[in-house]
């Protein structure tokens, strides 16, 4: 098979993602412990490094992830810049508007499930490039940075209900990514939280102090 037939075949699993999803999600799952206990940059990292040899390869891992970002848009003729940076200990990487025009929206699909699984198949890119396992983080449109800012709300809500009511209270089910960020919200505001359930109904429980 040629390069160009199997980007183009990479550029349509991505923008048409339906039963092949569930595969795409199977890895996540078992890639979550990792992305949702923390991000403390342990699982796939090797040895412990310097602070900047660790952020050169997470650039590395930015640059690879752009790479092949481009070679997917230009193939299926899609709008979009790529920006690339370090968030923490994960390389963040995002396909937003161009002046020559809008990203489709589409590239995030409905509930963000284009997006996850375009996500994934960088993460195996970066991978395959690297050979580390990667965690880095794709946005696009500023979808997921919507996305955060809903879930902090939700979280808020949820934290002053817990505090008031002394019970616990469960939440709607949530990817991994959605689930560390309403984590983080709990933990900031100085209760517990867990996940519970299988996917697609794995949720956050908001324990009482």
């Amino acid at each position: 098979m040629s390069e160009q037939t199997e980007a183009t075949e990479t550029a349509q699993s991505a923008l048409e993602v339906s039963d092949s999803l569930e595969s795409v999600q199977s890895t996540e799952a078992v890639n979550e412990s990792a992305t949702e206990a923390g991000d403390s940059g342990e699982a796939g990292t090797g040895p412990s490094r310097g602070r900047g040899s660790r952020v050169a390869d997470l650039e590395r891992e930015g640059e690879v992830a752009a790479d092949f970002l481009e070679t997917l848009l230009d193939i299926a003729d899609l709008d979009g810049d790529i920006d690339v940076d370090v968030d923490g200990d994960r390389a963040a990487v995002a396909i937003v508007d161009s002046e020559e025009g809008r990203v489709p929206r589409r590239l995030v699909g409905q509930d963000g499930k284009v997006l996850e699984a375009l996500q994934e198949l960088t993460r195996l890119a970066v991978q395959a490039a690297t050979g580390e396992r990667s965690r880095l983080m794709l946005d696009v449109a500023g979808h997921r940075a919507e996305r955060r800012s809903a879930l902090v709300a939700i979280a808020r809500e949820a934290i002053a209900e817990v505090k008031s009511s002394g019970e616990k209270k469960a939440l709607e089910p949530m990817t991994a990514f959605e689930r560390k960020v309403v984590h983080d919200e709990v933990l900031a505001a100085g209760l517990a939280s867990e996940s519970d359930g299988t996917e697609p109904n794995r949720h956050v429980v908001v324990l009482p102090a």
